[in-house]
């Protein structure tokens, strides 16, 4: 073992204690548990919400045609950008996704896949009457809805929404945000409880190796 430097004796080299001794092992849990409390109180929770609230990258992912009014909300008239909201093209440095209307069983695999690269918390919101339940294609055979793929915390009605409804939908999710804490909530406790009944990724991607009538599974 080697030995350490004595001071004391003229720099010369002291035995090192056993390593036994100097070992000291955390109790994870209880650190856990520890950082948990301190996410709930005091004045770091209104803090988190609050830079999470003004701080919304959506992830670009054009899932259908009401992408069109996501160019246009971002654009230089209406600018969404003024509330704290920039979209970005990467998933690992964003936390909202919008779902632009309908939502395919094949396109349902990327929407789950994008949504778990992002870091939480993380936020979803619903665009379009065909996300909110399918729409014109209510009764396809091709089509999931978005709530059964990923958590939806703010749905908006219309076919398509116009950029100003985008804009109301930023300000509820940050509104969400700062009044019922579910940001600091999901740092503290590690789990959102709405994401237990959505749809298994192996059926939505197909990765089972075989064909999951999602409809009849899942309704």
């Amino acid at each position: 073992m080697v030995g350490l430097p004595d001071r004391e004796s003229g720099g010369g080299a002291r035995p090192a204690a056993s390593s036994m001794e100097n070992l000291w092992i955390a109790d994870l849990d209880e650190m856990a548990r520890r950082a948990r409390s301190i996410l709930k109180r005091g004045p770091l929770p209104s803090m988190i919400n609050w830079a999470t609230a003004f701080s919304l990258w959506p992830v670009h992912l054009m899932t259908s045609c009401c992408g069109c009014e996501i160019g246009a909300a971002w654009g230089p008239r209406f600018d969404n950008e003024r509330y704290g909201s920039l979209p970005w093209v990467s998933p690992r440095q964003t936390n909202l996704i919008i779902v632009e209307g309908t939502v395919t069983r094949k396109m349902a695999c990327s929407l789950r896949v994008t949504w778990e690269q992002m870091p939480y918390p993380k936020f979803a919101i619903a665009m379009g009457v065909c996300a909110l339940d399918g729409g014109l294609f209510y009764n396809s055979y091709n089509i999931v809805r978005p709530w059964q793929v990923i958590p939806i915390d703010v749905y908006i009605p219309g076919c398509p929404p116009r950029p100003e409804a985008v804009a109301r939908a930023i300000v509820e999710l940050q509104r969400k945000i700062r009044e019922e804490g579910i940001a600091s909530n999901w740092l503290a406790e590690g789990r959102r409880p709405d994401m237990e009944g959505l749809i298994p990724k192996e059926d939505l991607c197909g990765w089972r190796g075989e064909d999951v009538d999602l409809s009849a599974r899942y309704s």
